[in-house]
Order: structure tokens, then C-alpha cells, then sequence
């Protein structure tokens, strides 16, 4: 099997951008280790404090957020990083040429029952002649990104990555430490009969929305002319990565319930890294009213809704949208 340095030399990356990957990948490699202990090492459960998001902490969120800012700062390669643990920018090595910005831990409220997790990442270069604390550095539209994946922390740790060169999926290889290429230049299947969404929700949902998933539902008695089955993992990467590996369609559309929020997912530490992947493995990736990788942000804490997946699928959502 190829290791991750030879694919990455295959893709044409440049040598400082692959000791960036390799430098966050030992990163999420400690992470991997310390999700695997579990209770064993009392890292589960909830802390007193509350996120940005304004959502409570679990104590995994916290330990990976710091092994990350840890080795990511000390790298030398990485100008500035922004997480969705922290309120503001964090300034790391001037000369860097890099930008970060991460998820530590996606789904981190599968933690306490042992559930797919995994760590979200986006890379962009540096504007050199801002300041490394500067946020406005981190404010490039999502076509702009030189590299994005997730690790999946599951019953095998997996990568999937891609630097514009198509999307791989990896698995480390714990006897040796590294990455191997599994899955090489994936094709996510333009048709489906799968999707993702938190159907609780449907009532908060845009009446398009709503007509979507109501045609979903009536199978092939309905206008789609054939049935679907629905999968849900309450993690973005476990949903994300079904949907890479076989097809489908993941959602989480605009709800009414805090209206003046354009959406619940990051668009800098969840939409973007996705889109990138779903694009590259031949995928769709939209809000409903644009391309997710077109949206310019004004705020690295900013949300969008989100549709990924089956080429096919993603454009006939989008069609309700239009109708």
C-alpha cells in the first residue's frame, strides 16, 4: 500500500505543505490515542464551561483543541490557527506560510457512547504582509483552500484528505504509525436512495426543505419514484464519510429556531473542509442558494446551511430551493 508522503509527492505538494499535513497528523494521531482510552483515562463527560458556540464542552474538546494548538503553533509552518474552541484568532510563527482552522473534535457528544467522532481541518495560505493575529487573514472563500480532510476516529482511524488532486481515504497503520492510502481518487456516486438529516427538526425547516424530505418519505409512491432509507450519525464526519464511501445526501438546512443564524454548521471548520472533499470525489455541495465553497466569509465563526453529496441529489434539493 502507498504511504501518505508518496501520495501527497504524487500530487504535486509542496515539501513545507507536506510537513504541515504530517505535523497535524501526529496531532490527531495523539487525539486518536487518547479517544481510544476513554473512560479508562476519565476523559469523558462534560466540563463547567461553555464554547463560543456557546455550547458545552466535553473534556475530549478541550484535550484535543490544546494538542492542536500545541504542535500546530510549534510547528513553525503555520502563520495563524482558528478553532471552534476559541473565541479569537491565535498568532503562531510570523514567517509561517500556512492557516489553520479545525474542528478538534466533531460529534464530540458521541464521546460517552463510544460513537463515531473525528477532526475537521482546512488549510489556506497565508497573506504574508497581515499580522499573525489578524482574523481577517483567515476570510477566503472556500475555493481558496490548498488542503482539507477529516481524521475519523472509529473501529480503524482513517483520513480522508485532499490537496486538490482528488480525495483519498487512508488508514493508520498502528503497528508502524503512518498513514497508507486505502482508497485512492474517490467517486461519490451521482445517484442515491440514501440521506442524512435530523428529521425531529422538520417543523423549524423552510417549506422547501419541508416538500424535500416529504418527497423523500413517500418513496416510490411520490414524485422521487423510488424509496430511500435515511441514516443518521449526529457526527458530521461519521455521516460525511458514508456518504464519500457509498453515496447519499447529508443535510442540515436553515431551521426557524434561532432565525437570525444563517445556519448551525461552521462554515471555516465544517462546511468548507467538506465541500472541498465532496467536490474533489465528483460530489455537490451547496447552501441551497450558492455553491458552499463560493460563500465569502465575514466572520471565522460564521454558519451556513449545508447540502453535500450525490451529485444528482444535491441538484434536485437545490431545485426545491428554486421552485
Amino acid at each position: 500500500m502507498k504511504r501518505l508522503n508518496t501520495q501527497l509527492q504524487e500530487d504535486g505538494c509542496p515539501l513545507e505543505l507536506i510537513l504541515l499535513i504530517r505535523t497535524l497528523l501526529a496531532a490527531c494521531k495523539e487525539i486518536s490515542f487518547r479517544v481510544s482510552q476513554g473512560a479508562l483515562a476519565g476523559v469523558l463527560g462534560s466540563t463547567l464551561s461553555d464554547n463560543v458556540q456557546g455550547e458545552r464542552q466535553k473534556k475530549l474538546d478541550v484535550i484535543s483543541n490544546q494538542i492542536l494548538k500545541d504542535i500546530l503553533s510549534e510547528s513553525g509552518y503555520v502563520k495563524a490557527i482558528s478553532s471552534e474552541e476559541e473565541d479569537n484568532v491565535i498568532g503562531c510563527n510570523p514567517e509561517g506560510k500556512y492557516l489553520v482552522s479545525f474542528d478538534p473534535l466533531d460529534g464530540s457528544s458521541n464521546t460517552d457512547i463510544n460513537s463515531l467522532i473525528g477532526t475537521i481541518f482546512s488549510i489556506f495560505h497565508a497573506p504574508q504582509w497581515m499580522e499573525p493575529s489578524d482574523p481577517s487573514a483567515f476570510l477566503q472563500p472556500g475555493t481558496q483552500q490548498v488542503a482539507a480532510g477529516y481524521v475519523l476516529y472509529g473501529p480503524s482511524t482513517m483520513l480522508a484528505m485532499t490537496t486538490g488532486r482528488g480525495t483519498h481515504l487512508y488508514t493508520l497503520d498502528k503497528t508502524h504509525g503512518g498513514f497508507l492510502l486505502t482508497r485512492g481518487n474517490v467517486q461519490v456516486p451521482k445517484e442515491t436512495q440514501e440521506f442524512a438529516i435530523n428529521t425531529s427538526n422538520q417543523r423549524h425547516w423552510e417549506p422547501c426543505m419541508q416538500q424535500y424530505v416529504a418527497d423523500l418519505l413517500a418513496g416510490d409512491q411520490g414524485p422521487r419514484g423510488k424509496n430511500y432509507n435515511m441514516r443518521w450519525v449526529a457526527a458530521m464526519v461519521g455521516d460525511i464519510h458514508r456518504v464519500l464511501c457509498r453515496g447519499g445526501i447529508f443535510a442540515y438546512p436553515w431551521d426557524n429556531r434561532e432565525a437570525k443564524k444563517p445556519g448551525k454548521l461552521r462554515l471555516m471548520y465544517e462546511a468548507n473542509p467538506m465541500a472541498f472533499l465532496m467536490e474533489q470525489a465528483g460530489g455537490g455541495a451547496s447552501t441551497g442558494h450558492g455553491r458552499i465553497l463560493e460563500v465569502m466569509p465575514t466572520d471565522i465563526h460564521q454558519r451556513v446551511p449545508v447540502l453535500l453529496g450525490s451529485a444528482d441529489e444535491v441538484n434536485a434539493c437545490v431545485g426545491y430551493y428554486k421552485d
